[in-house]
């Protein structure tokens, strides 16, 4: 086991600061979470805060969700390690945004409850699609906390001054701990609260850095771009594509993947989706996401400023801290850059600030995850699968609350091994899955009358198990010296990230399903669903105490 030093470990009262800055983090949070608890007396306070929160407050909330530890510390350190190619990650991410607000957020708000589940299985039958919707949550959520969970540990790994396996697992499990607390007695109400806390303070630090960045370089865009190409020792190649997906076919395909992943999974994210339902109606779901748009383009212009910064100022060669972490330090080691230094009360501070925010990021989105893991299982398998929609309220959050604990082991123990990977390449790789199980059957329901449970069922589980099956047959788990397991070998299928060939599948089975398992039970019910999620006639409104 090896240990890297880094500057900040060897001024202790520089981590006694971090450590300071943390615990005041935690402690804001933890409030939020208790003060929250308090006010969650029914099921929709828990699942959905009580359907109280503005367009600007969810608005804010789904920026704190989206923009994590993939966004501030992955996609940056992807642009000091690969630039141009590292960049696309903000633009798929963004564009994305687009066929969320023009074909899901209004319409889902409008047909469902609680759940994605509930949008589906108002037309089909209630078992089979719950359980198939569940499952296919669980399993996106899961990705998508592996990354939050290894950004913690390159964070504090950073912080500590060691390079430790085991200390980064140690952190993993804190991480873990702590989203369990938040989701157990928060719910949605301390979770939402929390993200807004976190999005104002990540967007102030994005600001900080972005503007002492260009302050070096006389806010002249192209010097900075001029003086990353040249420090990253690949000149002009540096701002041109190819660097990390190479210009060869598979190459081109790969790229290609990623872009489809980015551009359509957060149409199917489950913790995106269920945010939908914290707002009174469909007007203020629409105004959700126009917030959105308006906060995460701002902050993705900024990750242009945070990834080539680093490329100009960090060193970012073979065996520096920026490269040995795949670009997950970029952020904090650039705030330590252009605060003074490493040796400098100013660079140690504000690297002790932005490791904060970034730690926030990290709680608040993991929060998040569990919460939307936890209600679908209590609420969709539990409720409506195993008791047969006839338990308390009571006795579903309590399941859920038991939910949150065990899905939070299971990304504990799948992140530790996951540590050796980009952040924002492993948040790709939830995208991937989400718009191949999710968003097809979420489509189809409320645009094809003919769409009925068997397709639905055929086109999630298609979709979910074609997206998982080409991950692990990957490069990603074996076959490369960077990947999940070293010294192995059954990588078959060629590309890094499996949309191109999973989404696809995933409408193709919905097609399938449809056509050999015809339902007319599910065909008569389109027309009350199409007239519910335009109108919003019979959807729920806001918890009433």
């Amino acid at each position: 086991m090896t240990t890297l030093l880094v500057p900040l470990a060897t001024e202790p009262g520089n981590r006694a600061l971090t450590i300071a800055l943390f615990t005041a983090v935690v402690a804001v949070t933890l409030y939020i979470t208790w003060w929250a608890s308090r006010q969650n007396k029914t099921a929709a306070d828990y699942y959905a805060g009580g359907r109280s929160f503005t367009g600007a407050q969810n608005g804010l909330a789904i920026s704190g969700d989206y923009m994590s530890a993939a966004s501030f510390l992955g996609i940056s350190g992807s642009i000091a390690l690969y630039g141009y190619d590292g960049f696309l990650y903000s633009i798929g991410f963004l564009v994305a945004w687009l066929v969320a607000l023009l074909l899901v957020a209004e319409l889902l708000r409008n047909s469902g409850r609680f759940t994605m589940a509930d949008q589906l299985a108002f037309r089909m039958r209630q078992r089979p699609v719950r359980t198939a919707a569940a499952t296919s949550t669980i399993v996106v959520s899961i990705f998508y906390l592996l990354a939050q969970m290894v950004g913690a540990g390159a964070l504090v790994g950073l912080l500590l001054g060691v390079k430790s396996e085991g200390l980064k697992a140690g952190v993993i499990i804190l991480v873990g701990a702590l989203m369990i607390i938040y989701v157990t007695f928060g719910g949605m109400k301390g979770t939402t609260w929390v993200q807004i806390v976190k999005a104002v303070l990540l967007m102030a630090g994005a600001i900080l850095i972005t503007f002492l960045v260009l302050l070096k370089f006389h806010f002249n865009i192209s010097d900075l771009l001029g003086a990353a190409s040249a420090k990253s020792g690949k000149g002009e190649a540096f701002l041109q594509p190819g660097l990390l997906y190479g210009k060869d076919l598979t190459g081109q395909i790969d790229f290609l993947s990623l872009g489809l992943a980015l551009v359509l999974g957060t149409a199917g994210l489950p913790h995106i989706l269920i945010r939908f339902y914290t707002v009174p109606d469909s007007r203020a779901a629409r105004r959700s996401v126009q917030w959105a748009i308006g906060l995460i383009g701002a902050f993705y212009l900024m990750t242009l400023a945070l990834g080539f910064g680093a490329a100009a100022l960090l060193d970012t060669g073979k065996g520096s801290a920026v490269a040995e972490s795949k670009g997950n330090v970029a952020s904090p080691l650039l705030a330590e850059s252009v605060g003074g230094g490493a040796d400098s009360i100013g660079g140690a501070i504000l690297l002790a600030l932005i490791a904060a925010v970034a730690f926030a990021t990290i709680l608040a989105v993991v929060a998040g995850l569990t919460l939307t893991s936890a209600s679908s299982f209590a609420h969709d398998l539990y409720a409506n699968v195993i008791a047969k929609e006839k338990p308390s309220e009571k006795s579903e959050l309590r399941v859920a609350r038991f939910a949150a604990i065990g899905i939070g082991a299971v990304s504990i123990g799948l992140a530790i091994p996951a540590q050796k990977l980009n952040i924002a390449f492993l948040v790709a790789l939830a995208f991937a899955v989400a718009a191949s199980a999710n968003l097809p059957a979420l489509l189809f329901n409320l645009f094809w009358k003919k769409f009925n449970t068997s397709g639905a069922v055929w086109s999630i589980y298609g979709g979910l198990i074609s997206a998982v099956v080409l991950v692990i047959f990957s490069p990603v788990v074996s076959g490369t010296p960077t990947s999940m397991i070293t010294g192995a070998d059954f990588s078959w299928f060629p590309l890094s990230n499996p949309g191109i060939v999973s989404i696809p599948l995933g409408f193709l089975f919905g097609v399938l399903g449809t056509y050999l398992g015809r339902d007319k039970a599910s065909e008569s019910r389109y027309h009350e669903l199409s007239v519910r999620s335009l109108t919003g006639a019979g959807a729920e409104g806001p918890a009433k105490h």
